[in-house]
């Protein structure tokens, strides 16, 4: 498989190569595709988790402000 990428990309992915230890371009490119997919798994298990979880419950604004806060919270760690 060959991938065209712009000069801009390639010289991202070549400074990714580079300053995260990958041996080549097609091992990098290996780990983002791993990424990806553990990411698609994990969110398919959630589904799954949240459809088997119940019936659905009616949520308050006591519920929605309390899950702002734990974004607002989340966010100011990063």
């Amino acid at each position: 498989m060959n991938i065209s990428l712009p000069d801009d990309m390639k010289a991202f992915v070549d400074e990714q190569v580079r300053s995260q230890g990958f041996a080549t371009t097609s091992e990098y490119m290996r780990a983002l595709i791993r990424e990806r997919k553990d990411a698609i798994e994990r969110l398919r298990a959630l589904v799954i988790e949240g459809m088997e979880s119940g019936d659905p419950q009616p949520a308050d604004g006591a519920y929605f402000d309390a899950l702002r806060a734990r974004v607002g919270a989340a966010a100011a760690k990063k």
